[in-house]
């Protein structure tokens, strides 16, 4: 970032609830869009939308029941978690060189290449499980 880019200090945290429908990945990628711009994070707007973009077509396309996208912002460091109640664990990424032959798990492989650190972590809470799948981009 350039020295006159103002980075947000404040940690803050948004959640979009989504249903299981195919056009709620377009809402999530506008939503993120607008929440990192109106933050002044305009310079990782297409890396995050693309992550963002994998993360919930994963929990839409594989599960069954709602999903959720999840941003924090703290520390220098955007959290980008996309949530659904199926507790399975995700496919392991297909290596990147292997993606031209495959159909699908070409999502995680680009989450895993594009993003700093990513990772899942199973939910309980008040009787519902799920999990989230999330990654970080840091700003330098």
């Amino acid at each position: 970032m350039s020295e006159n880019d103002e980075v947000p200090r404040e940690p803050w945290e948004y959640c979009l609830y989504i249903p299981n429908d195919p056009r709620a990945v377009t809402v999530s990628r506008r939503t993120l869009r607008l929440i990192l711009t109106l933050h002044g994070l305009i310079r990782l707007v297409d890396v995050a939308e693309l992550l963002a973009t994998e993360l919930v077509s994963n929990a839409v396309r594989h599960t069954k029941g709602p999903a959720a996208l999840r941003v924090r912002w703290a520390a220098g460091v955007l959290r980008i978690g996309a949530w659904d109640a199926d507790p399975a664990p995700p496919e392991p990424p297909v290596p990147l060189e292997q993606t031209a032959e495959v159909e699908e798990g070409r999502g995680l492989a680009l989450v895993k290449a594009c993003a700093d650190l990513w990772g899942w972590q199973p939910l309980s809470r008040e009787g519902n499980r799920g999990k989230v799948v999330w990654c970080e981009l840091a700003v330098a």
